[in-house]
């Protein structure tokens, strides 16, 4: 972008470090992040279907397969999800290659939340990541940072949940998978019960 330092009348623009202004659309088209649409979806449930905008919506699901959104495009993504579920309990997710999980034990998972004054921690190796938490009594909100699924190399997670359990409940949580191998694909499910809300996936343009 050429303008420094001043309001363009059509357009909202936002500071960068460097001092000059960058459109807010930069961040969506090119200079950002992109949205990314599944080349296929899979799952249990009532309902899903891919939006016009490439973005998940899905009702009362089981689980949720998103095949085709790694590619050699990116090495780094943004899972943003919203769901409300069934009952309380956890978003679990695996990483997913020509439509099979990977199911084996080689991911290992480290949580810390925070629940009004009680702050807690664990890790543990399983045959999945756990994303999140989700609540049946509002909505809730998380991200997950997946970075190199499709590089062939191991993959590492990062999320952030915004619990409706207990109200406002924080949860965040990392991830490790050990295998070096290559994904296009990932699973989200509940431990128990079901979801429905809208994820999006996202890759980020130069990281």
């Amino acid at each position: 972008m050429t303008t420094v330092g001043r309001w363009s009348p059509n357009k909202v623009r936002a500071r960068v470090l460097d001092g000059t202004w960058a459109a807010a659309d930069d961040f969506v088209t090119g200079n950002g992040v992109a949205l990314l649409t599944p080349t296929s979806i899979a799952y249990s449930g009532t309902s899903a279907s891919i939006g016009a905008n490439g973005s998940v919506e899905f009702t009362a699901c089981s689980s949720l397969s998103l095949n085709g959104v790694f590619s050699a495009n990116y090495d780094n993504y943004i899972i943003a999800i919203r769901n409300v579920g069934s009952t309380d309990g956890d978003i679990y997710g695996r990483l997913r290659s020509a439509g099979s999980d990977s199911t084996t034990t080689n991911y290992t998972y480290q949580y810390l939340a925070a629940d009004s004054t009680t702050v807690s921690a664990a890790r543990a190796s399983l045959s999945r990541f756990i994303f999140g938490g989700f609540s049946s009594t509002q909505r809730d909100g998380l991200n997950v940072n997946v970075f190199g699924p499709y590089l062939a190399q191991p993959t590492a997670v990062r999320s952030t949940t915004i619990w409706g359990k207990n109200s406002a409940f924080i949860y965040d949580n990392a991830g490790t998978h050990s295998l070096s191998s290559s994904y296009d694909g990932i699973t989200i499910y509940p431990n128990t019960g079901n979801l429905t809300g809208l994820v999006s996936v996202y890759g980020l343009v130069g990281a």
